[in-house]
């Protein structure tokens, strides 16, 4: 299944474009301004309370962003999440919270089926 979402940032005017897509056993998830890109690539796998995170390309500004939502969502699943992220610039706090409220809620609302 593929969820794709459209974001305005309503403090810096900036668009987002994410895409969701599940996997049976985790999530690709990508984050683009403006143009769907792969840029930097954070691979987190958990396994009971424990995660393991990979960065396989290191972004220059927003590392601990998507570093911390891969955990987050590979222990919420107990699975893997591989995350991209591609930004212009440095993202602002509001929008950060903006595409990780939007994230979670759209992985929340499919939670309960990895637990068939």
């Amino acid at each position: 299944m593929i969820e794709q979402f459209e974001i305005t940032s309503n403090i810096s005017k900036r668009m987002f474009l994410l895409s969701i897509l599940k996997f049976e056993n985790g999530y690709f998830i990508s984050i683009s301004e403006d143009q769907l890109r792969i840029k930097s690539i954070s691979v987190s796998l958990a396994t009971s309370n424990h995660t393991n995170t990979a960065k396989v390309i290191q972004d220059k500004y927003d590392q601990l962003f998507i570093d911390t939502l891969s955990r987050r969502i590979s222990l919420m699943i107990n699975g893997i999440c591989i995350m991209s992220l591609f930004t212009k610039n440095k993202l602002q706090i509001d929008d950060m919270k903006t595409i990780n409220d939007k994230i979670l809620k759209s992985i929340e609302g499919n939670k309960d089926e990895y637990r068939g």
